[in-house]
Order: C-alpha cells, then sequence, then structure tokens
C-alpha cells in the first residue's frame, strides 16, 4: 500500500488535483458555472481553507492511485491509467452529478452535463498521472 510508486503516484496526483481543480473549475470555467447556478447561494467559500483543500487533494491522491494500483493488476500504463480515470469519472462526474442534480439546486441540467465533461478531462489526466507513475517507478 506504500510502496515507492503509490506514495509516487499519490504526490503527483495531489499536485495535479490541486493544481488541475483551481485551473478547471477556478479559473476555465467559473463564469460558465455562475451563468448555471441552481437556486442555492452563498453555498461556496469566498476563500477556501487551503489546509484543508491540501489534505483532501493528498487524501483523493491516495485513494485514486491505490485504487489504480489493484485495478490495474500489475498491468500499469498510460492507456490503463486512461480507461481507470474515465470509470471513476463516469462513478463521480455523471453518477454523482446526476444525483446532486435530482436531490440539490446547486446547478442547473446545462451545468451538471458540462461538470461531466470537465470531470472526464480532470480525471483523465489524472488516470494518465498514475499509470505512466506506476509504469515507471514500480
Amino acid at each position: 500500500m506504500f510502496s515507492k510508486a503509490n506514495v509516487t503516484s499519490t504526490i503527483l496526483t495531489a499536485i495535479w488535483g490541486f493544481c488541475g481543480g483551481y485551473l478547471l473549475w477556478g479559473y476555465l470555467s467559473v463564469d460558465f458555472f455562475n451563468d448555471h447556478l441552481g437556486s442555492a447561494t452563498g453555498v461556496m467559500k469566498e476563500v477556501p481553507d487551503m489546509i484543508y483543500l491540501i489534505l483532501g487533494c493528498l487524501i483523493n491522491g491516495f485513494a485514486f492511485s491505490t485504487i489504480y494500483g489493484k485495478w490495474a493488476n500489475g498491468k500499469f500504463s498510460a492507456g490503463s491509467g486512461i480507461s481507470f480515470g474515465i470509470w471513476i469519472a463516469i462513478l463521480m462526474g455523471l453518477g454523482e452529478g446526476l444525483i446532486d442534480y435530482a436531490t440539490s439546486n446547486m446547478l442547473d441540467l446545462t451545468g451538471t452535463l458540462t461538470n461531466v465533461v470537465i470531470y472526464l478531462i480532470f480525471l483523465v489526466i489524472m488516470g494518465l498521472i498514475a499509470g505512466l507513475t506506476y509504469n515507471k517507478v514500480r
């Protein structure tokens, strides 16, 4: 569980989680999502609590990397990482996104479906990082 490949992948996917999340959701799509908010207001913090944000990114990176390491069954590659990222995007982006849309007023349907595409990009890159890292560092 704490192999050199897993620890390295955890660190690299956590860095992508922090920087890529900021890039995709906090910079490139923020104006779009502001136009597709549901009726919920005051939900997002003006300034995130960085300690918990970094801790969350590390936990996500560790969970993603650990599950990928077991899922790939020793066949580590860019392709297997991308495939894993797609499945996680289906789980988190599409599945959870539609559940959130059905049960909350965070985003309208256009915002929800756009968020699925962003999750797909985000998690495919995360999978690529994990796949390449496990392939090179094992």
